[in-house]
Order: structure tokens, then C-alpha cells, then sequence
């Protein structure tokens, strides 16, 4: 893995802090990834935090600039978590490797080749959660299910449904008006600087993905009877591209095999919930549910319990 060095950026006049978030570089079978990594003053960490950007996107989405507070990464390691967001294939570094980026079942099998190198060069702690957006949440899903063996420690995912609302095939049109108003939602639910500090982070769609895209509700149930871990499913009060009404959310949760499914309809949240003013609730909520998943399914060490119990 090569790994840039950490940014200096100022605070006050003649002082100079530390941004724990930098840049990184994964081997996925051949194919690099990047992404960004936020690494807790505690090691090993106690677990690490895998998140996965939608569609047209890239890894910073999970770092919103415009606000400290919507930063996942920062966040995460500041609760003593390692926090890995990466670009996923056909996005970043990879993207002049394979400009048509990849289907959904080797999106999976590259993101954890690429993860399985990072736990030999850095300690995983407890072991890998997987965080999913829009497009990236149908990513890490995939990625769950083809693990084998123990699996993650869970599945958080937000902005996405197994049935559209809108004709999917507008997300690749040229119709930008429309789209920017499904991925957003009322202005006023992001703070000042977003759009501008966002088009750093805008992407095309990879040709694979996008042929993929509306086949999601067809492939969504075979999916979710391979997803053997934990799973939380997260809908915004604003959310415009896919259906998350009850009805829809009782199908959903059904057709999953997990041990313990959680879900959540956050308030004054658009589709792009962690560049948003609600993404530190999120967030929080987040790592609750990964505190959940410790708590519940990572077995007791020998030796570590306290007497009499």
C-alpha cells in the first residue's frame, strides 16, 4: 500500500494541526484503489470502518470540507476507530485502469482483496464495517455476501431502497436540473460552501455501473439472502430516488438472512445524507449500531471475563 503523508492544515495565525484524514493507495487484485484513511491515536484500533461513496461520487464524500462536524473519517478515529472511505473501482486511481469500472460482484471481490491487504499491514482490531451510499450501499451489500468465513462485523447503509422512484435511467441523462434536485433536496439541508467544495468530488458513472444500475430491485433478493451479518438500513426524510415507504422497508428488511436488522428514517436529511447538515447524526448512529454489532456478535476473548460471570 503506498500511504501519502498527512496534511497540515491551519487553525489559527502561526498554527499549524494535523488532519488525521490522508490520502491512501490499496492493491485490489492488480487494480489500485484509492481512498482516504483516518487512523485513532489508540492501536490497534478497535475496529475499522470501511465506507463505499454512491454513484458519481468519490471516497471524500465521507469527509465533507464544508463543515469539520459531517466528517465520518474524523469522527470515526476520534471514537477509536481506523476509518478507510475508498474509491471505489472505476473512480480515483483506478479509473485509467478500468475506465468502465466493474460489475457489482467484482466491485465485491476487488474491495476485498483490497481490504484483505490492509489487515496485513495494519491492524484491524475487531475487524472490518462496511458503510454504504446510494449505489455504494448495493456495493457493500455485495461485498458482505461474497466474504465467507465470519463475514464483517455489520452493514450500515444509507440512500438506498430495493425499488426506484424515478426512472433510473435519468441518474446518466443529461437532464442536470432534475438530478441535482433528486440527490439534494431542499438547499437548506446543507451548510454554506457545499456545492461549491462537492464538485471535487464529482465523478462520472463507469459504464459497467450504470448498465447495472436498474437491475438492482431484480438482484437485490438473492443479495440479501447471502448477507449473513448485521444490517442497518437508513432512509432520509428528503429521499427522492428510491421508495422507503413502510410497505417497502417491511419487503426489504424480509428478504435479508441477517441476524439483526435495524432501520431508521432520518429528519431534515436529503439523499446525500453525510455532506448534509443531519450527517453528524448519522454518523453517530452509525457507530452506534457498530458498537451494537461489537457488543453482540464479536465473541469474548478466554480469559476476559469478570468473575462470576
Amino acid at each position: 500500500m503506498t500511504q501519502l503523508s498527512p496534511s497540515l492544515t491551519p487553525s489559527a495565525p502561526g498554527d499549524r494541526v494535523r488532519d488525521p484524514v490522508h490520502a491512501v493507495e490499496l492493491d485490489a487484485g492488480g487494480l489500485p484503489l484509492s481512498g482516504l484513511l483516518a487512523l485513532p491515536d489508540m492501536s490497534p484500533p478497535r475496529a475499522v470502518v470501511v465506507a463505499l461513496h454512491g454513484g458519481g461520487m468519490r471516497a471524500g464524500y465521507f469527509h465533507g470540507r464544508a463543515d469539520p462536524a459531517t466528517s465520518l473519517l474524523s469522527l470515526a478515529a476520534s471514537c477509536g476507530y481506523a476509518a478507510l472511505a475508498l474509491d471505489r473501482p472505476g473512480y480515483g486511481s483506478s479509473a485509467t485502469r478500468a475506465p468502465e469500472g466493474a460489475g457489482l460482484d467484482e466491485q465485491g471481490a476487488r474491495i476485498r482483496q483490497a481490504l484483505r491487504g490492509f489487515a496485513r499491514r495494519h491492524p484491524p482490531g475487531a475487524g472490518f464495517f462496511l458503510v454504504g451510499h446510494s449505489l455504494g450501499g448495493k456495493v457493500a451489500l455485495s461485498t458482505a455476501a461474497g466474504w465467507g468465513g465470519d463475514g464483517p462485523l455489520g452493514v450500515d447503509v444509507s440512500g438506498i431502497s430495493d425499488r426506484w422512484a424515478v426512472d433510473p435511467g435519468i441518474l446518466t441523462g443529461t437532464d442536470g436540473r432534475r438530478t441535482r434536485g433528486l440527490h439534494w433536496g431542499p438547499l437548506s439541508l446543507y451548510p454554506p460552501g457545499t456545492f461549491q467544495l462537492a464538485q471535487r468530488l464529482v465523478a462520472p458513472i463507469p459504464g459497467n455501473e450504470a448498465a447495472e444500475m436498474a437491475d438492482w430491485p431484480r438482484v437485490y433478493p438473492e443479495v440479501a439472502r447471502s448477507v449473513h451479518v448485521p444490517v442497518r438500513l437508513t432512509f432520509a426524510e428528503h429521499e427522492r430516488w428510491w421508495r422507503c415507504d413502510t410497505e417497502t422497508v417491511a419487503a426489504m428488511t424480509a428478504r435479508l438472512a441477517s441476524p439483526l436488522v435495524r432501520t431508521d428514517h432520518l429528519a431534515g436529511a436529503g439523499h446525500n445524507i453525510s455532506l448534509g447538515r443531519a450527517a453528524r447524526s448519522y454518523h453517530l448512529r452509525v457507530l452506534a449500531f457498530l458498537e451494537e454489532c461489537l457488543a453482540r456478535f464479536t465473541p469474548v476473548p478466554a480469559g476476559s471475563r469478570l468473575p462470576g460471570l
